[in-house]
C-alpha cells in the first residue's frame, strides 16, 4: 500500500504567513512602545536630575546670604522674571568671610545659568560687581545648570510689612518681580522659585529660608 504525503496548499501557507506578519506587527508596535518610553522615561530623569541640581545650588547660596547690616544697608537680593541676583558670603578655613554676586537667569534659549562673581571685602568693588550683574556686563563664565526652561518666577516671604511703601500687606508671600531688598522696611525671610519647564503643564516649586538675615 502506498501513502501519499500531502503537502501544505498554497491558500494554508497565506494564512500562516498572514498570522506571522500580524504577531510580528504586534510584536514591533509593542518593542517600539517600551522603547519610546523608555527614552521618554530617560529625559525625565535627567530633567529632574538637573532641577534637584539647581535647586541645591540654589538653596546652598540661600544659606550663605549676606545680611543687610554686613552690607550696610545695600541690597542682598533682587529678584525679577527669569532672572535672581544676590549677595552671599563665601567662607574659606583660615581665611575672612567674603562676598559674592551671584545670578541666576533664564536664556533666550531656555538655559538656565549660574554666574558667580570674584570674591572681594571691599563694599566699593562690591557695588561695582552687583551693577556688572544686574547690567549682563559681569566677566565671570555662567555654568549652565538646567535645559528646557520656559521661565522662572518667584516670591518673597515678607513678614509684617509691604516690600512697596502704596502697597499693604500683613505680610506673606509677595510677588518678587522688580523688587529689590535695598531700603524696604521688612526684609525678606523666604524666597519661593517656580521654574515652568517646556512640554509641562505644572511648574517646579522650591521654597528657601534666606537663612543670613
Amino acid at each position: 500500500m502506498k501513502f501519499r504525503v500531502r503537502g501544505f496548499t498554497l491558500v494554508e501557507l497565506l494564512l500562516a504567513i498572514s498570522i506571522l506578519a500580524v504577531i510580528a506587527v504586534l510584536g514591533w508596535r509593542g518593542l517600539d512602545s517600551i522603547i519610546r518610553s523608555r527614552v521618554m522615561l530617560t529625559a525625565d530623569m535627567e530633567q529632574t536630575r538637573g532641577l534637584q541640581l539647581a535647586f541645591a545650588q540654589m538653596q546652598s547660596d540661600c544659606e550663605n546670604l549676606a545680611s543687610s547690616a554686613l552690607l550696610h544697608r545695600r541690597a542682598f537680593i533682587q529678584a525679577e522674571d527669569s532672572r535672581i541676583t544676590l549677595v552671599r558670603m563665601v567662607m574659606a578655613d583660615n581665611q575672612a568671610t567674603r562676598l559674592q554676586v551671584v545670578s541666576y537667569r533664564v536664556n533666550a534659549d531656555g538655559v538656565l545659568t549660574r554666574r558667580e562673581s570674584t570674591s572681594t571685602r571691599d563694599l566699593a568693588q562690591l557695588d561695582n560687581l552687583w551693577q556688572a550683574a544686574l547690567s549682563d556686563t559681569d566677566p565671570g563664565g555662567a555654568v549652565s545648570l538646567q535645559s528646557n526652561v520656559q521661565g522662572m518666577s518667584m516670591r518673597l516671604w515678607v513678614p509684617g510689612a509691604s516690600l512697596v511703601p502704596t502697597a499693604a500687606n500683613a505680610g506673606g508671600w509677595v510677588a518678587a518681580a522688580g523688587v529689590t531688598s535695598a531700603g524696604v522696611t521688612s526684609l525678606p525671610n523666604g524666597l519661593e522659585v517656580s521654574l515652568m519647564l517646556r512640554g509641562q503643564q505644572i511648574p517646579m516649586v522650591k521654597s528657601f529660608l534666606l537663612g543670613a538675615l
